[in-house]
């Protein structure tokens, strides 16, 4: 016996992907037997749906059911179970939990196909549907005027302090490069001609690090950076220029140097270090006061807080001057929740409710590094992406799919992984997601297409003193090119972190963190950028359009980008086109025929170099040199495919 069912073919399971509370769901199995099976079902959770013959198809008989989604939020697991010639066997997802085809199991299968159901009234900001979002470490952006320093002053373009010893004994992470707010604002013009739609700024807080983390007054932005009326001045004029402000949100500790917890007895405050009767006691998990208390992975200057407790969600997120409203008051236009999946599910609801309140455009996006929406933490099957609680993620899984296929090869893997993030993820979820490709707590794309070797096990002093090669540099530029493409092609919001465009290179924390070379700049690769930036926010089809593989080559992939019958993922009107990707990360060209039949296409033209291309038979035969890419726009017809391959 023989079964067989994808997950990515709407004629295995209709509809594809995430589906809202209430929908009808048809799944389908296909069964190659001798005798005609005494049982066919699917096993639903914990309820086994009969399953019914329809056809012949290929010599296998297909069988199907069909039931609703439930009304409640939630993850819908299924399986498939047969018996015929004498045995039973079951069919589950692959071992690999990527979806699409699966594999035969001889018992109930330990890995199983996923369906997401989510609110029906589920909604993220369309304005995050088609921004460019730019993510700016405040200290080390850009520096204007004379600024007031605490900590250790630093020379911009030094390599930041790595060591207890440059900082005194102690690794305190306080040398400063003098990055503030007017710096930004001075950067307006670049910023918008890079193509930037929003900025998501690292903590700007009164805090005494440089990454600003230890939060010390969420009330207050760090005199460093500027002032409270300065941020409101800076969002509101860029606002005005067609650029939104994000906000880190660090909730789930504050510093121990801070109004809040007054350790250190910086703060003209009662802190909960110094008194029981501290308005703030109850923010924390005291096991026995004053020195010992729950931390942030045990970091004692990182405090944990209690943050269902009453008093610190009306402070955090109830009240009408609550952190999460004074800040989108003052112009912010969301909210990015540093480490989402250490706080509660419950919380996280409280805060979006109040956001959407405050400003139903505003956004909410968590820090969560694997596929969010099955994501487990501290035994908790998380709600991330159930509709009530997150609007999108910083797009972790995308990064490790583009640097991996970029650096190590196998298109097939590459595409894999990006189809199941398409089919686990709620398209309002999935398109407002940021696809980074660096960040502050990783190391810098060029670094890792360079080749360099892998962070773990790697010395702080062995990083530091890494520098690339003429070479090694000339090939991840290529390479980075290439992620760029893929960045800006695949399903969610590009997110570039600041520099990147500029050819910055750096391990981890702190040396992903240097200053932007101004005056430094790689040009070609800023000029790419720009480019690139360019085509995105000038095609409907890019930004929002349906994304379908179509074929793998080695290490070569392509896929499409469209627009069904003029009309994006959210109903928006376009031009009935599509934009084929192709990406050879290999090291020799390759000959391509791309059969484009379903599609109804009939016209293709180079989007790079302008140069209309011929379709034979809509095929389309593309040649893609080594370490590049093609972008081909084609006109479609009227055919509206529906299988996801």
């Amino acid at each position: 016996m023989n079964l067989e069912h994808h997950s990515r073919k709407t004629f295995y399971r209709r509809p594809f992907g995430a589906v809202p509370c209430g929908a009808a769901v048809r799944l389908r199995l296909a069964v190659e037997s001798y005798a005609i099976p005494s049982k066919v079902e699917c096993i639903v959770g914990n309820r086994a749906i009969p399953m019914y013959y329809v056809s012949e198809v290929n010599h296998n008989r297909l069988y199907e059911c069909r039931f609703n989604a439930p009304d409640d939020e939630g993850l819908l697991w299924y399986c498939f179970r047969a018996e015929a010639d004498g045995e039973t066997a079951y069919y589950g997802n692959n071992s690999e939990f990527l979806g699409g085809r699966g594999q035969m199991y001889p018992e109930k299968p330990p890995v199983l196909f996923q369906i997401t159901v989510y609110d029906r009234d589920f909604k993220t900001p369309e304005w995050l549907w088609d921004a460019v979002v730019y993510q700016i470490f405040p200290d080390r952006f850009n520096r204007a005027g004379d600024t007031p320093f605490h900590g250790i002053k630093r020379e911009w373009g030094e390599q930041p302090f790595y060591k207890a010893e440059q900082f005194g004994g102690e690794y305190t992470a306080d040398d400063f490069f003098g990055g503030n707010l007017e710096g930004i604002r001075q950067k307006l013009p670049y910023l918008k001609e890079l193509g930037v739609g929003a900025v998501y700024l690292n903590p700007i807080f009164k805090s005494q690090s440089n990454h600003r983390y230890n939060t010390g007054d969420y009330e207050t932005v760090d005199p460093l950076l500027g002032t409270n009326e300065e941020f409101r001045a800076l969002a509101e004029e860029f606002k005005e220029n067609g650029i939104r402000l994000i906000l880190d949100g660090v909730f789930s500790h504050t510093g121990d140097d801070s109004r809040y917890f007054n350790k250190l007895g910086n703060y003209d405050s009662v802190g909960a270090y110094q008194s029981k009767d501290s308005p703030y006691y109850n923010w924390y998990a005291f096991r026995n006061w004053p020195d010992d208390y729950e931390s942030w992975w045990g970091f004692t200057t990182l405090p944990n807080t209690n943050e269902m407790h009453p008093d610190y969600l009306d402070y955090v997120i109830k009240d009408n001057d609550s952190i999460i409203r004074r800040w989108l008051k003052a112009g912010a236009s969301g909210w990015r929740l540093d480490v989402a999946d250490e706080l509660p599910d419950e919380f996280i609801k409280e805060l979006r409710a109040a956001v959407k309140e405050q400003d139903p455009e505003a956004a909410v996006i968590g820090e969560v590094w694997e596929d969010a929406s099955h994501k487990v933490s501290y035994g908790c099957q998380r709600q991330f992406f159930w509709g009530k609680s997150l609007d999108a993620v910083m797009n972790y899984v995308t990064r490790g799919a583009v640097l991996d296929f970029l650096v190590y090869g196998n298109a097939h893997r590459f595409v894999r992984r990006i189809s199941s993030m398409v089919e686990n993820y709620p398209k309002p979820a999935l398109y407002t997601s940021l696809n980074l490709i660096s960040s502050h707590d990783v190391p810098r794309a060029l670094t890792v297409l360079s080749g360099a070797p892998p962070v773990d096990g790697m010395s702080r002093e062995r990083q530091a003193n890494w520098v690339i090669s003429p070479e090694d540099r000339e090939l991840a530029l290529r390479r980075m090119a290439l992620a760029v493409v893929l960045q800006m092609t695949v399903p969610g919001a590009p997110c570039i972190y600041y520099g990147d465009e500029a050819g910055a290179e750096g391990y981890t924390d702190p040396f992903n963190r240097g200053c932007y070379p101004w005056g430094r700049e790689n040009l070609g690769l800023l000029d790419f950028h720009r480019k690139m930036t360019a085509l995105y926010n000038g095609e409907l089809t890019l930004r929002t359009g349906y994304f379908e593989p179509l074929m793998t080559y080695e290490d070569t992939t392509v896929y499409l980008r469209s627009l069904r019958r003029g009309k994006d993922v959210f109903g928006r009107e376009g031009d009935s086109e599509g934009i084929v990707v192709a990406v050879n990360a290999g090291g020799r060209s390759v000959r391509l025929t791309v059969g484009l039949g379903r599609f109804g296409a009939y016209d293709a033209a180079d989007m790079i170099e302008g140069d209309g291309l011929p379709l034979v038979d809509t095929k389309l035969d593309l040649d893609v040199e080594p370490m590049s890419f093609r972008l081909i726009k084609i006109k479609l017809g009227l055919n509206d495919p529906t299988d996801f391959d």
